[in-house]
């Protein structure tokens, strides 16, 4: 595997981890992926070379967009499970994120380590509510505000309103009048540390009379929405992103909402339990939200095993426990589970091992016997606790997704790209049988090429959004369709109820029958225009390829590959809380205002009808809408890489001291082509030079 530490950038950690080396172990199951992407880099170098300015500027766009390649992994789960830990541990920075967050944080923390060098040496970027966000949280409570105040619990909403008072003075005492000025804005810094961070991410403690403008823990906590964080870990081969979401189980149902959305935005999903809490059958929030993520692309990492007295008994008892909690809930049974310590990982990244608490040292050596040979231990003690703390492991299970699903879907993208830039490379060095001529003339002068290429945007433009139009009404239909039968089957379940056993007997029903409608509707929609959209593309290549006939003037079409769709993201906003999954009180006390069989179904009708139509909107409005944006980006993109290509080509048919003309009957050029078309097909298979699908497998 080729070095490619020097192409990235970020904030270096600093020098308090002196075994960062320990990365290697467990990442080094990225190689097979890297190889990939330094193989298309190798063919574009070939391209380059043996290509003309056209060719050349083509080759760097790509090369850019290998760079610009980062797989993104979402960690989730349970406030005080140790997530921000394990996160600082995978990151090898002790210290980064502050463990302990005051419950209201809901800061999105992106790390994105290794990023590709920026025109702005920006390594720190904190983003802040807008008015909209803010005004929901303030006037309304929020999520769990609005749920509270639909479903009459008053003993809920007082608390909400006494903690948003608390949040509302402690903001003003931070920030004064400039509060109302950062509303939207965003802070960016060259540079950062863990006290930079603390102030943007952390809730301190009351500040009294202090200096407002001073530099203080939590200063601007209330109102970071996201914060954005590059470094540079040479230990990691590769860009990734790595996003730390808050709990999910907070008063104001803030960060589930935050979570849904970062979820959306990533591939993989780290569901982090705590060994003492496990996934027991009240974290139903998470298991609602992971139920709609494929089982491939959810790892359920343990940790906190430390803490096990007897991690070899318990351990296997916990995994039980948690596949019949997911089973018995619809969720992702066959979810990959790894049993870990952070706090392991962190004392054996800081050569603290000696340092551990008793209890945790007698713990880690019941899991040593259990796992590791003697030997292991004895040639390096650092090395075998960082083995035993899950993060290896946790690497291995994510480099193995990242290279099988989103890493080779990204690899297929642009080897189909390099494959058609090959292919232009022989077009314009076609010599039409005369081994001598020169390089075949564009046969249509830049008006008449960019007049072309827009009306074939212009028209699969039109094609996708009829096609997606078509699809979201049928969509529609059925989402409202499946609505109404759940609202008529529960209050006629309802009304049964009350016919039965009267007013008096708490009756309660479960949503998940409209969340699996729900999804199957979004399922449906999501497969149909995929294949939409997989024609739409097609079409664009043929209508390109045959651009490349006339424009050239050649006997036979090149061939032209479409791009890959994007994938169809997981529907996680079905899993959002609605008032039907909560218990206890809350729906006792809505029972109890009720009087009459007509006032309780009027009014259940009317509170889950408010309750769920943001989720049927989302579905409809921004889920649909994202689908469709990606594949029109997908679209214009591929439309704009060949209009550039072509266009590049009037510009150099003019000049005449090109040092050689490209000629198909240049025996190196030759090579060269038949080189990048062999390597374009064995990465797009999944395999490396030197290796056969097997060997991959």
């Amino acid at each position: 595997m080729n070095d490619q530490s020097g192409l990235f950038a970020g904030q270096r950690a600093p020098a308090h981890c002196p075994h960062a080396e320990l990365l290697r172990s467990g990442t080094e199951a990225f190689d097979g992926y890297i190889n990939k992407t330094q193989e298309l880099r190798g063919a574009l170098s070939a391209l380059s070379r043996s290509g003309d300015d056209s060719t050349r500027k083509g080759a760097e766009r790509l090369e850019r967009q290998i760079d610009h390649i980062e797989p993104s992994v979402t960690m989730i789960g349970q406030v005080k499970a140790g997530k921000t830990s394990l996160v600082n541990a995978m990151v090898g920075w002790p210290g980064l994120l502050p463990a302990d967050v005051n419950p209201w944080t809901s800061v999105v923390t992106s790390l994105h380590i290794n990023p590709p060098q920026m025109e702005e040496p920006i390594n720190a970027r904190f983003r802040f509510f807008d008015r909209y966000d803010w005004d929901r949280l303030i006037r309304n409570g929020g999520r769990i505000g609005e749920l509270a105040s639909r479903a009459g619990a008053d003993e809920e909403m007082a608390k909400v309103r006494d903690q948003i008072e608390r949040m509302r003075e402690k903001s003003s005492s931070r920030l004064g009048r400039r509060f109302e000025l950062l509303m939207g804005q965003e802070h960016a810094f060259q540079s950062f540390d863990e006290e930079l961070i603390a102030r943007y991410v952390c809730l301190g403690d009351d500040f009294g009379e202090a200096d407002p403008g001073a530099d203080m823990q939590g200063r601007f906590a209330d109102i970071t929405k996201t914060a954005d964080l590059y470094l540079h870990r040479p230990e990691i081969p590769l860009p990734l992103c790595i996003r730390d979401t808050p709990g999910v189980n907070d008063t104001f149902l803030m960060r589930e909402q935050i979570t849904i959305h970062a979820i959306r935005d990533s591939r993989l999903c780290v569901l982090v339990l705590s060994a003492h809490q496990a996934l027991s059958t009240v974290d139903m929030a998470l298991i609602r939200l992971i139920s709609n993520i494929k089982s491939r692309d959810l790892i359920i990492f343990v940790n906190r095993i430390d803490e096990l007295s007897d991690p070899v008994s318990q351990v296997p008892e916990i995994r039980d426990s948690i596949q019949r909690t997911l089973q018995k809930h619809n969720g992702p049974a066959d979810a990959q589970i790894i049993f870990g310590s952070a706090y392991w990982g962190l004392h054996a990244l800081t050569g603290r091992v000696e340092q551990m608490a008793e209890a945790s040292s007698e713990t880690l050596l019941k899991w040593v016997e259990e796992n590791l040979e003697e030997q292991d231990v004895e040639e390096d003690p650092h090395g075998a606790v960082w083995s035993m703390s899950g993060v290896p492991a946790l690497y291995r299970a994510l480099a193995e997704r990242i290279t099988e699903g989103a890493g080779q879907e990204a690899v297929n993208r642009l080897a189909a790209k390099v494959g058609n830039l090959a292919r232009g490379v022989r077009a314009s060095a076609h010599s039409g049988g005369a081994p001598n001529t020169d390089r075949r003339p564009l046969q249509m002068e830049r008006p008449a090429l960019i007049a072309e290429f827009e009306a074939i945007r212009s028209a699969r433009r039109r094609a996708m959004d009829e096609a997606f139009a078509a699809q979201l009404d049928l969509y529609n239909v059925r989402l409202d369709r499946s609505h109404r039968s759940f609202l008529d089957r529960a209050t006629t379940a309802l009304i049964e109820h009350l016919q039965k056993n009267g007013e008096r007997a708490v009756w309660t029903y479960d949503p998940t029958g409209l969340r699996m409608l729900l999804r199957s509707a979004y399922k449906a929609f999501g497969s149909k225009v995929m294949g939409a959209t997989k024609k739409v593309l097609a079409d664009t290549a043929a209508d390109i390829d045959a651009l490349y006939v006339k424009a050239l003037d050649l006997d036979a079409a090149l061939g032209i590959e479409p791009p890959t769709p994007a994938r169809v993201p997981p529907p996680v906003v079905i899993g959002q809380t609605i008032a039907l999954d909560i218990r206890g009180t809350w729906w006792r006390n809505w029972w109890q205002r009720r009087r009459g069989y007509s006032a309780f179904a009027e009014s259940f009708q009317e509170m889950i009808r408010a309750e769920t139509d943001p989720i049927v909107s989302d579905l409809k409005g921004a889920q649909a809408q994202l689908i469709r944006e990606e594949a029109v980006e997908t679209l214009d993109e591929f439309i704009a890489e060949h209009r550039e290509l072509m266009l590049a080509r009037t510009g150099q048919q003019a000049k005449t001291d090109r040092a050689a003309p490209l000629l198909l009957s240049n025996p190196i050029l030759t090579d060269t082509l038949a080189s990048v078309s062999a390597t374009v097909e064995r990465v797009s298979r999944g395999v490396t030079a030197g290796q056969t699908k097997e060997d991959a497998a």
